[in-house]
């Protein structure tokens, strides 16, 4: 599908649709088996009314996508959050657009701060590498404690705190402003080593998805009391 979209920063007129995006970003979660922290119109809205969130509208005005932005440790962390894309308009490049002015809006609104990112999509795995984002630890991420609270409502909460917050099935991606300078300029990789690199983290986190579910099913199972002899029962 291809489609000629509007993609700009979200403002007080657009508060209309908070209600939709919200519906859209729980019903997406629902159908993927994952959690997303979980936000009210209200919380939208004043994002938009902040101008740190994004919004895209297909050629006929119709509503396709979102993304906004939230603070952590006093400005030096950023997350590129709910990101979302009404359904008849996926795989058409959208996701792509949105994640890039989102990203743009980011830099010029906070330039010095460290922008992050939890996902287990690998698409949007290869839009963050193709923007400059490198794999993490989770040590490198923001440690605001409100952050880790929107995990809560994740289908995956046990597994990452089983692991105390160190590792989970997302890969932790950052983008350091510090690491992306040279004279003041952004340093542009070619496409070769881009795909190359995306390669990498694809492999990486198969494997890492592989090891978590086996390492957290013994877990559980070493906390599951299994009698050493059968349980007779008297009819």
């Amino acid at each position: 599908m291809k489609n000629d979209f509007m993609v700009m920063v979200a403002n007080g007129s657009h508060i209309g649709f908070a209600s939709i995006i919200c519906d859209e970003m729980a019903a997406s979660a629902k159908a993927r088996g994952t959690g997303i922290a979980k936000r009210t119109p209200e919380y939208i809205s004043m994002k938009m009314l902040e101008g740190k969130a994004v919004i895209a509208f297909d050629q006929d005005g119709i509503w396709a996508g979102f993304c906004y932005i939230e603070t952590w440790s006093h400005g030096q962390y950023v997350a590129n959050s709910g990101l979302i894309v009404s359904p008849q308009f996926r795989k058409s490049g959208l996701a792509k657009a949105i994640k890039k002015k989102i990203f743009e809006l980011s830099r010029s609104q906070y330039p010095e701060a460290k922008i992050f990112g939890l996902t287990t999509g690998l698409a949007v795995m290869k839009i963050n590498s193709e923007l400059g984002y490198e794999p993490v630890t989770y040590s490198e991420l923001t440690q605001d404690d409100a952050f880790w609270a929107g995990c809560k409502s994740c289908v995956n909460y046990d597994i990452l705190m089983s692991k105390e917050r160190k590792n989970c099935l997302c890969t932790a991606m950052l983008f350091d402003p510090a690491e992306h300078k040279t004279n003041g300029q952004a340093v542009n990789n070619n496409e070769k080593e881009k795909q190359a690199r995306f390669s990498l983290y694809e492999r990486f986190m198969r494997i890492k998805q592989s090891r978590l579910l086996k390492n957290f099913i013994k877990f559980v199972s070493q906390r599951i009391h299994i009698p050493s002899q059968p349980v007779l029962i008297k009819k």
